[in-house]
Formats: structure tokens, sequence, C-alpha cells
């Protein structure tokens, strides 16, 4: 199972939101690329970079820092927040992601969203399934939609995704334990590789995710209130 911590960008500064409102922002760190520096020192490889500022603006507002973290690590970069065009995809990669998770979009446009996944390959397009209480939120968890979770994944399955990243809202960032069930049932019911996130509080919840299959698993608020330390997850990556 991959460790992937997470940075979320509010004016090019390292933050984390409690279920997603922002008026809940927490600075962590002034400096992304020195953060992003400190998980590869200890063995990390990959990295969730959300653009909070561009989920928000509805465009890539944060690319500077995505350029800047490509440039200065090896880090294998999966970025989100604000891909609304071809052309925003487009400068994603060409800043240095090597991965790009569409959200918002998939739900407001699906036709483009095929066409993505046919243009990239599902290998570099990674599907965002952000829900609460089972429904599909978008526009930086802002607006409801009526879209059943495995509904939506099993509609993009059907199109040629093979991979999501599910966040339970209500668990982001309350340190308060991963919605278990919620992903054993999208295990069960999709082929789909699923990257948990929301709610890692511990240790143990790492291993409970690769326990019942998670291909991979998000961390932030553990990492930046010390509840997981980098030389833990360190251990589970040379164990694994």
């Amino acid at each position: 199972m991959k460790i992937i911590p997470a940075i979320d960008i509010i004016d090019g500064k390292c933050v984390r939101l409690s279920k997603g409102d922002y008026s809940t922002k927490k600075i962590y760190r002034e400096d992304p690329v020195e953060t992003a520096r400190e998980f590869e020192s200890f063995g990390i490889r990959f990295l969730h970079l959300v653009d909070l500022d561009g989920a928000k603006s509805k465009h890539i507002v944060n690319r500077k820092v995505l350029e800047n973290i490509a440039r200065e690590t090896s880090l294998h970069i999966d970025f989100g927040g604000g891909l609304k065009t071809g052309n925003d995809i487009e400068t994603a990669f060409n800043s240095g992601a090597r991965q790009i998770t569409l959200g918002s979009i998939a739900v407001q446009d699906p036709e483009f969203c095929f066409e993505m996944i046919q243009k990239y390959g599902s290998d570099r397009i990674i599907l965002g399934a952000d829900c609460e209480n089972r429904k599909i939120r978008t526009s930086g968890w802002l607006e409801e939609s009526t879209l059943d979770i495995i509904a939506f994944l099993l509609q993009y399955q059907e199109k040629g995704i093979s991979q999501t990243i599910c966040t339970d809202i209500s668990k982001d960032g309350m340190l308060g334990g991963p919605s278990i069930d919620l992903y054993k049932e999208i295990l069960a019911k999709t082929s789909v590789k699923l990257t948990a996130s929301g709610g890692i509080s511990c240790i143990e919840d790492v291993y409970n995710m690769k326990e019942i299959g998670c291909s991979g698993s998000i961390i932030g608020k553990a990492i930046y209130e010390g509840k997981i330390s980098l030389p833990q997850l360190q251990k589970f990556i040379e164990n694994a």
C-alpha cells in the first residue's frame, strides 16, 4: 500500500481544513517545498498535492508550488484542485504532476472526463470521489450533488477509470479514524484501486487500511499534529 502524505495549499502555504470548511484553515508550514523534501528524506515516494485556492476559484492557482516541488524532489505527485479544462490538465502535467485527480468536473462534465481518460490513460487520471452521507460533493466540497458514491464509481469504472481517491468529508481533518465500512463496501462492489483519505489518526489506522485492501492511504493532519511520525511511516514502507 502506498503511503501518500497530503499537502494542501492556500496562499502558497501548507494548511489543513476540518471537514473541508475553509473557515477552519490552520497553517502548518510556510514552505511546501521544504515539507515535501522532509517527506522524501524518510523514504516517502508519493505526494497528494491539492490546490485549495484552485478548487474554490475553479482554475489552477498554485501552479508554481507544483513546479517547485517537482523540480526540488523526485516525489510522484498527484495534483488536484481547479482542474476544469483541458488546458488546466495540460498545465498540471507540464508543471510536474505525474497524475492528476478529477473531482468536481467529473460530476459536472462526465463526457469531458471520459475524453481525458482516453487521451491520457487510466494510469494518469485518478477519480476524486469526495462524499458526505454517501453523496458526492463538489467545488471544494462546498456543493452537494445527488450522486451516490457507489453509482458514481461504477459509472466511471465502465469508462475505464481504474483508480480513485475517496474522502469521507465528515472524517476529514477530524482525527477520528477512517470510514472503514465505506471503504470495504467500495472494495466489494467495484474493481477500482482505492486510495483512502480522511480521518487517519494513528499508525494503526494505516495498517488497517492495508489490511482491508486499499492500494493507498493519504495522510494529512495526523502527520502535522504529530499523531503519526515520519519514522513510523518509514518503518511501514520498509516492512512493506
